[in-house]
């Protein structure tokens, strides 16, 4: 149970937060294209002289303790051993440095290009973490190490060049996809009725180590495999989604359209003495030749 409850906490926590730094990142991008700089976090845009600085850095106060929380459960975590998970404890405590690693690349004064470097890092570790256990549990992780290892590649982008907005962007994008496959993981390896067919949990009873779904039919393993490939595509789709229409509200809420397409002025209506009797003349005359 505590484990499921800790992949709800990582999906939460990865969407809002990633949602919050996309959003924010094209609203900085659109306000002035010419002067935006990526960074590791946005303060709240909120008035600095009535506003309390602290409460500014509320996304920044938030991201600390949630990787904190995370770095205490993978610490507790390592204590536990299992027989049928022996690289569990060293598995968990990589994840716990991992964090910590986060963490202090988020809080340490360091420049923005080396904080963009330390988290590719942290990313990096993430993407060479094994998994716990074989078969569904090890697609699962599989696919999830892709994606740490896609977030650090465009980490480390921003870190030698600041000013690519659609490297910023897919970080953001990758970290959102990072947190629904942590809801997807928790489904698939903690609650029955999503386990699939075919398929069972493994639970260390004695040591309390639970995170396993084997399928013991490699039909069933197939079938298994294939369905999270389908919903991990599902995933992917909807983030590109959430990205364009983030950026189309945001555009929209900033008047982006209006600005880049100038206002309209009405040609003004000049009344030229004597014209429309010239005209009336000029068709009597033509109309007298005819005649």
């Amino acid at each position: 149970m505590s484990s499921l409850l800790y992949q709800l906490f990582t999906s939460t926590t990865l969407t809002t937060l990633s949602l919050y730094h996309l959003t924010t990142s094209i609203h900085t991008y659109l306000k002035s294209p010419t002067t935006f700089q990526s960074k590791p976090y946005h303060p709240l845009p909120l008035s600095q002289t009535s506003t309390s600085p602290h409460l500014r850095r509320l996304p920044l106060y938030l991201t600390s303790l949630s990787l904190l929380i995370s770095f205490l459960y993978h610490l507790l975590s390592s204590t536990l051993t299992s027989p049928l998970f022996p690289n569990h404890p060293y598995l968990s405590l990589t994840s716990s440095l991992t964090c910590l690693l986060f963490l202090l690349s988020l809080l340490l004064p360091f420049p923005n290009s080396l904080s963009f470097a330390s988290a590719s890092a942290a990313f990096y570790l993430l993407s060479l973490t094994p998994a716990t256990a074989p078969s569904l549990s090890s697609h699962l992780y599989a696919l999830s190490s892709r994606v740490s290892l896609t977030s650090a590649a465009f980490s480390l982008l921003l870190a030698l060049n600041p000013r690519l907005f659609l490297a910023d962007v897919a970080l953001s994008g990758s970290v959102f996809l990072q947190g629904l496959w942590a809801f997807q993981t928790g489904l698939s390896l903690y609650v029955d009725a999503f386990v699939p067919e075919g398929c069972h949990k493994l639970l260390d009873v004695v040591g309390g180590v639970e995170g396993s779904t084997k399928c013991e039919v490699d039909e069933a393993r197939v079938r298994a495999v294939a369905i999270l490939d389908l919903m991990f595509v599902v995933y992917v789709v909807v983030v590109v989604l959430v990205v364009f229409v983030v950026y189309a509200v945001v555009g929209k809420v900033i008047g982006v359209g209006n600005r880049r397409l100038g206002s309209y002025e009405a040609l003004p209506n000049v009344a030229v003495d004597g014209g429309a009797g010239a005209g009336h003349v000029q068709l009597k005359a033509l109309s007298g030749n005819q005649a």
